[in-house]
């Protein structure tokens, strides 16, 4: 019976050592062990990273910039009496800096 129980550890322990194999291979640990050991790439690999969050960010900022300039015209356009004289001002301080 004890001959039973060490077989059954043994095939439990086998079982958790493959799925632990899999989760690993899932992960790619390997992988980045790889890129941890090659500084240069690491390098290359973060700044292209920065450099795309960076033209994420200003196409972002570019968008939403634009809608609220959009939007802060639809409310002069609608002539609100205190507000509208305060956005209109701030419309034109942003295109005169824009340009044309």
């Amino acid at each position: 019976m004890e001959r039973y129980s060490q077989n059954q550890l043994l095939i439990t322990l086998q079982d958790k050592i493959n799925e632990l194999a899999l989760g690993m291979e899932k992960m790619k640990l390997a992988e980045y062990v790889r890129l941890l050991e090659n500084p240069r790439r690491l390098m290359y690999v973060n700044f292209i990273a920065g450099v795309a969050r960076g033209v994420g960010i200003a196409v972002g900022f570019t968008i939403l910039g634009a809608l609220v300039l959009y939007f802060l015209k639809i409310l002069v356009m609608l002539n609100l009496p205190l507000i509208g004289g305060f956005i209109a001002e701030i419309v034109r301080m942003v295109q005169s800096n824009i340009g044309p």
